[in-house]
C-alpha cells in the first residue's frame, strides 16, 4: 500500500516502574482515545509494563504472548486499531527490551527486540536477534526500539527500509536530569538527526513515542522521562512533536503517508548514492 494517508496517535503515557498494572491501564485508556481521535496505529511507549531498566522487571515480566501483550491486544481488538508497544519479555531464564505490533483483530504481527541496548542496561536486558517487517493495509511497517535509532546504530532501520519498511515505529524512554533545562538546552535533536537520515534516504517516516514521569528506580533512577515523542516524514519533514515533561502525558494524533520504496534488493545502493549515502 502507497498513497493512502491515515492518521497515527502517539500516546506519550505515564509509566510508573513497578506497577504493570497501572501502566497497562493507562496505555488501554490512551489507545481508546487515539482511536476515538481518528487513529487507525496507536505507537506506545518503551517498557510501559514495568518501566525502563526498572529492577522489578526481574520478578514481573511476562512471556510474549502473555498477560501484559493479552491487555494490549484486547485494546486493539476492542478498538479496531494497531497497536505498537514495548513490553519487557520473559524467554526462559532471560528478559528482553522488546516490542510489538498487534493488529486490529488482536493478533502480534510483530515481535521485535531491541539490539541496541545502552551498556548500563545489559545486566537486565538480552540482546535482540531479531528483525522484521509486516505487510498490513496501511503501509509495510517496521518495529526499533529507541537506541536501535541512534545515529551510530542507524543499521537497524537501514535493514527495515531495505525490508521494505515504509514507515519505521518506534516504541522509546526518553530521559534527562532532574535539572534539565529545555528552553536553554532543547530536548530531541539526536532523533531528529537520525530520524532525518533515515527518512532522507529511504522516504520512510519514522515514529517515536516516549513516555513520561520519574524513573524511580534502576541506573537512571531520579531522571526523569519527558515524552518529547517525534513523527519525521520523507525528505525529513517533521510532522509532529509530543509536548516536554514529566507530566506531559498525551496522545499527539499524526498523518502519516507511506510512500513507496525507492529500490529493491541491490538497487539500494544507486539510489541511495544518488541521495548522498557512501556506507554499504
Amino acid at each position: 500500500m502507497s498513497g493512502e494517508g491515515y492518521r497515527v496517535g502517539m500516546a506519550q503515557t505515564l509509566v510508573e516502574g513497578g506497577r504493570p498494572d497501572l501502566n497497562l491501564g493507562r496505555a488501554a485508556d490512551a489507545v481508546r482515545e487515539a482511536a476515538a481521535a481518528g487513529c487507525r496505529l496507536v505507537v506506545l511507549p518503551e517498557c510501559l509494563d514495568c518501566g525502563w531498566t526498572d529492577p522489578s522487571a526481574r520478578a514481573l515480566a511476562h512471556p510474549i504472548p502473555g498477560p501484559h501483550a493479552d491487555v494490549l491486544a484486547a485494546a486493539a481488538r476492542e478498538n479496531r486499531v494497531y497497536v505498537a508497544a514495548g513490553l519487557v519479555e520473559r524467554a526462559g531464564g532471560r528478559l528482553y527490551n522488546a516490542a510489538i505490533l498487534i493488529g486490529p483483530d488482536g493478533r502480534i504481527l510483530l515481535h521485535h527486540r531491541k539490539v541496541n541496548e545502552l551498556d548500563i542496561a545489559l545486566d537486565l536486558y538480552a540482546i535482540g536477534d531479531r528483525l522484521g517487517v509486516a505487510e498490513t493495509e496501511l503501509g509495510t511497517l517496521g518495529l526499533a526500539v529507541c537506541a536501535d535509532n541512534f545515529g551510530s546504530s542507524l543499521a537497524v532501520g537501514h535493514v527495515l527500509a531495505r525490508m521494505g519498511a515504509q514507515v519505521i515505529l518506534s516504541p522509546s524512554a526518553w530521559a534527562v536530569d532532574t535539572d534539565h533545562d529545555n528552553a536553554r538546552d532543547p530536548y530531541g535533536k539526536l532523533w531528529l538527526d537520525s530520524y532525518t537520515e533515515l527518512a532522507r534516504l529511504y522516504d520512510v517516516t519514522v515514529v517515536g513515542v516516549s513516555n513520561v514521569g520519574p524513573m524511580a528506580g534502576g541506573p537512571w533512577a531520579g531522571r526523569r522521562c519527558i515524552g518529547c515523542s517525534l513523527a519525521v516524514g520523507p525528505g525529513g519533514t517533521v510532522l509532529a512533536r509530543g509536548p516536554y515533561g514529566s507530566d506531559a502525558a498525551a496522545v499527539v494524533p499524526v498523518d502519516v503517508t507511506p510512500r513507496p520504496p525507492v529500490a529493491r534488493g541491490t538497487g539500494f545502493a544507486d539510489a541511495l548514492a544518488a541521495r548522498g549515502y557512501r556506507g554499504g
